[in-house]
């Protein structure tokens, strides 16, 4: 897999945090499998907090 990256500051990231949440959520209500967007979470958090 090929690797990308992009530049952006805390408030895009937060966007983006916010997105696979509010995704995340959806999935959960419809019982479908939350682990890829779960992954990416925690990749952003991670990212934000450094």
């Amino acid at each position: 897999m090929k690797k990308r990256k992009i530049k952006m500051d805390d408030y895009e990231l937060k966007i983006i945090i916010n997105a696979l949440n509010v995704m995340r959520t959806k999935l959960i209500n419809e019982n479908k499998n939350t682990e890829v967007i779960d992954e990416l979470l925690l990749k952003y958090i991670d990212i934000l907090e450094k």
